[in-house]
């Protein structure tokens, strides 16, 4: 059977029946030197398991739509990602935000993971460049000793190859630490509804981040928990549940957008960024009779990380 078009996608109805315009043009917020983000970015995942053809059209649906900030690793899909997304970006690269990570905690590694992706993506920089997955504090010191990785961002930065340097992190300890460690621009990070009241995490990354003037980007808006144990996994590519009724999805996306942050990274799924995008382009703040309620909602409900 043929694969149905992105924007045929059947969350299209839901999120009308739902009060949501899922064809309204996102609002942007500011990154950095009066670079500005749209609200929701794209991650790299969605194309996975497309043909380039699609691919090309999912990201041509969403440039229409002002999405400019894309996010993609080598990780996903072992290069599948890049690889799509590289020629799918490429009548659009140059009014595009395009960041990129980097799984390597040396130098050498992560040279060679920068170079390979330049060329996968098909430019000849990355306004983001970002250290993957920062889970401990192993990974901090070997990111900033010597020979590290960080290493590689200050040369790539000399040589034109990165603009911006950031960091995605799972890890409060490790987040907080590599914030005063090396001279980051941005971090990525957990901003869930779940994370922030039963895990108690989030909020300390916001206000190290403010305080040192980095960008705030968010992920994991739509998380819920964790599978359970034999569970059907619904989303293919989405390695936790995730919210994925309409109306409830529009209020966890608008909790984390009421969040002092730049933009948020929906899961890796078409059906669920459609509903982040709905919800981003008819968003309004939380109110705090609303955030205390959904806040409330999540007691017994397992995060998938804590502080």
């Amino acid at each position: 059977m043929e694969r149905r078009s992105f924007l045929q996608s059947t969350i299209a109805g839901t999120a009308v029946a739902a009060g949501l315009d899922a064809k309204t043009a996102l609002p942007r917020r500011l990154y950095k030197d009066g670079v500005k983000l749209s609200m929701i970015g794209f991650g790299g995942i969605v194309v996975m398991g497309h043909e380039q053809a699609e691919a090309d059209r999912i990201v041509a649906s969403v440039v229409d739509r002002s999405v400019n900030y894309f996010d993609v690793a080598p990780s996903y899909g072992d290069g599948e990602a890049e690889l799509k997304l590289g020629p799918a970006l490429a009548p659009y690269r140059r009014d595009v935000f395009l960041a990129c990570k980097t799984g390597k905690r040396d130098a050498k590694g992560a040279q060679a993971e920068l170079e390979r992706s330049l060329v996968r993506l098909k430019t000849d920089h990355f306004d983001l460049y970002q250290f993957h997955g920062i889970t401990s504090m192993k990974d901090v010191d070997q990111i900033t000793g010597p020979g590290g990785a960080g290493e590689l961002f200050l040369k790539a930065r000399e040589q034109g190859k990165v603009k911006y340097f950031g960091v995605s992190a799972h890890s409060a300890e490790a987040a907080l630490a590599l914030m005063d460690r090396f001279p980051l621009d941005s971090i990525l990070f957990p901003v869930n509804f779940v994370c922030w009241q039963q895990g108690k995490f989030g909020p300390q990354i916001l206000e190290k981040a403010k305080s040192k003037g980095m960008a705030r980007l968010a992920l994991k808006s739509m998380a819920h928990t964790n599978w359970a144990a034999g569970e059907t996994r619904k989303y293919k590519y989405c390695w936790y549940r995730p919210v994925d009724d309409p109306a409830k999805a529009r209020e966890v996306v608008r909790f984390t957008l009421s969040q002092d942050i730049t933009a948020a990274i929906p899961p890796g799924d078409g059906a669920l960024f459609e509903m982040a995008m709905s919800a981003a382009a008819s968003f309004q703040p939380l109110t705090a009779r609303e955030s205390k309620a959904l806040l409330a909602s999540t007691a017994g409900v397992e995060p998938l990380f804590r502080a």
